[in-house]
């Protein structure tokens, strides 16, 4: 059975903005499959950011090793994964930092900002409050990230449980607010989850200015799209 994804981009040009239902993503663009052997062409630095309890270490797993707990504890400080994506035939490595949100971490989180190229900001579609902090969240990568042009996205996670205090389009508005990619994802059901770090990466490729200048130049293909348009993943 296809899981059909939602994603909206509201980046780089104020007109930017590819919003509607996709299928799945062709395959050979972009996978997590790749030979050990081959050099990767450039590290990036990920973020993963939200309050206490929204997802963001299942989010990580999920993504890395294909892994669910549903009794994951809670991070102390920092996680960090790296792992390796193939982007059209070239190898990108990826290094992602898993946040602490409880209060008492908060005032390691500036160190880690420095030099990320992609922030991803999670709140749990179930706890009003947690899209509520986001606020905080995304204001403060404006005063503690390195990279002005950092690529950001929200994602609502959990949307596999009931009771839930936050609709899809209240989510897509705060996205749009800050100029933001957004999806709706599950750890649990891995719905939306690869697709939210692939569109991800894949902005961070298409926005040179978040490369090391003595980086080999690649092209990255065309972005699989579905028959109205939309973005397909």
């Amino acid at each position: 059975i296809q899981t059909m994804v939602n994603i909206d981009i509201f980046v780089n040009e104020g007109k930017t903005n590819k919003e509607g239902r996709g299928g799945q993503r062709e395959k050979g663009d972009m996978s997590t499959d790749y030979d050990n052997d081959q050099p990767s062409i450039t590290t990036l630095k990920i973020l993963i950011i939200g309050e206490s309890g929204v997802g963001k270490s299942s989010l990580m797993l999920r993504f890395v090793d294909d892994v669910f707990d549903p009794e994951q504890p809670a991070t102390i400080g920092v996680d960090f994964r790296v792992t390796s994506m193939n982007v059209d035939g070239n190898r990108v490595k990826l290094a992602i930092w898993d946040t602490a949100g409880q209060e008492r971490f908060r005032t390691l989180t500036p160190s880690y900002y420095r030099g990320a190229q992609g922030i991803i900001f999670v709140y749990d579609v179930t706890n009003r409050s947690t899209m509520d902090r986001l606020d905080h969240w995304l204001t403060e990568t404006e005063t503690y990230c390195t990279k002005g042009d950092a690529v950001r996205m929200v994602v609502a996670n959990k949307i596999d449980m009931p009771n839930r205090e936050v609709s899809r389009e209240e989510g897509l508005k705060l996205a749009r607010k800050y100029r933001a990619l957004f999806i709706e994802a599950s750890a649990k059901t891995k719905e939306g989850v690869q697709c939210a770090f692939e569109e991800l990466i894949e902005k961070i490729i298409q926005t040179p200015t978040l490369w090391e200048s003595d980086r080999p130049k690649f092209k990255l293909g065309a972005p699989a799209q579905s028959s109205d348009g939309s973005c397909a993943c």
